[in-house]
């Protein structure tokens, strides 16, 4: 089983932003603990790889080890962290993502 961490910056936009759906939404991101192979792959620094999960009209962004994912069966996947570091609309989609890579590529995983 993946473990899932949700970065205290986003678990406070969610909360604000969504108030009594807030509890739905960490759900959809925990659930990746059990399938951590959902998501949509959106763009990749070195081996983090960038994924979003939607959830109306909002995308909530994720990285993790990309080779994991990708080369290891949902089983063994039990030492793989997903980090959920970002929020968008439809409208601001792109700019965030291009902010998650340039920070990645700067200064690594460990920034978030």
């Amino acid at each position: 089983m993946a473990k899932v961490e949700i970065t205290k910056y986003l678990f406070e936009e969610i909360e604000k932003k969504f108030k009594s759906e807030a509890h739905k939404i960490i759900d959809l991101m925990e659930s990746l603990e059990e399938n951590p192979h959902k998501g949509k792959p959106v763009g990749h620094v070195g081996g983090i790889v960038i994924k979003e999960l939607k959830y109306e009209s909002y995308r909530f962004y994720f990285i993790a080890d990309g080779f994991k994912i990708k080369m290891f069966r949902k089983e063994d996947l039990s030492d793989l962290l997903i980090k959920f570091v970002r929020m968008s609309n439809k409208k601001t989609q792109q700019k965030v993502i291009d902010e998650i890579k340039e920070i990645l590529r700067k200064f690594g995983e460990e920034k978030f």
